[in-house]
This record gives structure tokens, sequence and C-alpha cells, in this order.
């Protein structure tokens, strides 16, 4: 068994979004040539997450205005400190990782399926996602 870790460094331009890295994904499946394992894909940060799901215009509207209306803006204790609370309770409802199998050198997602950095207290510059493939 080997493993492998590599990162994907991301720059965000919005409050909260979603970035598709699936092709950063495979791209570092591809140029290490790994026919067979698992890659985990996980983020560094408490304030995002990573998900996967379909990469259509309205879902990924949805799918921010649904994070938006599960936490309401109040008054989060934690604001006292550097006003993103709302940002941390958000990730929570979501999950830091993702892993999926590698098959004959391609990563094994469904037909709509595609891996995104769900960014939640940005912009920010310098995202670190972790890439580990054990094979």
């Amino acid at each position: 068994m080997k493993i492998l870790n590599e990162d994907i460094i991301i720059d965000t331009n919005s409050s909260v979004e979603l970035i598709n890295i699936t092709d950063n994904v495979n791209e570092i499946v591809r140029s290490n040539e790994i026919q067979n394992g698992l890659v985990n894909i996980s983020t560094k940060h408490t304030t995002s997450g990573i998900i996967i799901n379909e990469d259509e215009i309205g879902l990924k509207k949805d799918i921010l205005n649904l994070l938006e209306n599960i936490i309401p803006h109040d008054n989060y204790l934690h604001d006292r400190i550097d006003n993103n609370a709302r940002s941390h309770l958000k990730s929570i409802i979501l999950t830091p990782n993702q892993t999926i199998p590698i098959i004959d050198g391609k990563i094994s997602l469904g037909t709509w399926q595609s891996i995104f950095f769900l960014e939640l207290d940005g912009p920010r510059k310098r995202r670190n996602v972790k890439i580990t493939v054990i094979y």
C-alpha cells in the first residue's frame, strides 16, 4: 500500500460559493498514474465543506440558498470574536471530506456527480484542500 498527499490551493471570490474541483482531483490521479485505490478530499478550514452533487447552476444556487435559510442571521456569541459564526454553523451541517474509489485509473463518480469545495466565509486567498490517495 502506498499513500500520496497533494494540495489543491483555491482563491475564492464570494462570501459563499461552490467551486468544482473534480478536474483537479482527476488530474492528481491521472498524473500519478494511479489505477485503483481510494481518494480522500479534505478541507483544512472550519468555514468550508466538501460535497458531491450535480454541477447545475440552478441546483448550486438552491444549495447556497438552503444554507442561508437554515442558518439565519442572528446574534451568535462567536460573532464577538470575528463575525463569522454563521459560516462555522453552516459547515457543521456539511462534511469536511469525501472519499471516492478509484477504479481503472478514474475516480468513480456517477454520471452527474462532481466534487465541490464550499466556501462559507469568503472571499479568501489560499484555501487548502488536501488530497490523500491510498493505492
